[in-house]
């Protein structure tokens, strides 16, 4: 069986592409909230969220992940508030960010992680527009005030890398890994 250790709706609707059928298990640990590397910090935040699930499901594919934004060694997360969020998106206004997501696989013991990079440039946004979307879009779940899939229009100029994986979960790199922890396992078997 394969298990999505998320309660991200996002990461469930992009995972379906690959699997029809998976179960979610919400892992419930403290994630890292800091750490000198937004690339370090996403793929410990996945890997933490995978092994909380793991112990009790040692013969299933356990899949966790994180994603931060990060402009200019700022992480960005997830806002506490409306007006965190404006902040947010104010400071990605008119500029480039990364858009991070660590992925961690947990499969019979053995264990594969990486991180996936999108760089996203923003329009520049007044002060209205940020209102506006912010009325539009429950920002307060989403890394950086913002989820490109939520009338990301208004606010994107451009992209540069994997489109899901700014929405969440990078299915192409998550496919290919997969199938590399897969004939890993088989090998030792």
């Amino acid at each position: 069986m394969i298990i999505l250790a998320s309660g991200s709706p996002r990461r469930a609707e992009l995972l379906r592409r690959l699997y029809k059928e998976f179960a979610i298990i919400v892992p419930h640990v403290s994630e890292l909230r800091y750490a000198d590397d937004a690339a370090l910090l996403v793929e410990l935040n996945a890997r933490i969220k995978a092994d909380a699930v793991s112990g009790d499901h040692f013969s299933d594919l356990v899949i966790g992940a994180d994603t931060v934004i990060e402009r200019r060694g700022h992480i960005l997360g997830k806002p506490s508030d409306l007006a965190e969020a404006a902040s947010m998106l104010l400071e990605l206004s008119g500029s480039e960010h990364r858009v991070l997501s660590g992925v961690a696989l947990i499969f019979k013991g053995i264990t594969l992680s990486w991180v996936e990079v999108t760089r996203v440039r923003f329009r520049e946004l007044d002060k209205a527009l940020i209102m506006n979307y912010l009325s539009l879009v429950p920002a307060l779940d989403k890394a950086g005030a913002y989820g490109i899939q939520d009338h990301g229009e208004m606010l994107v100029e451009s992209i540069s890398g994997d489109l899901d994986n700014v929405i969440g979960l990078p299915v192409a790199s998550l496919k290919r890994h997969i199938d590399e922890l897969e004939r890993s396992v088989a090998r030792i078997q």
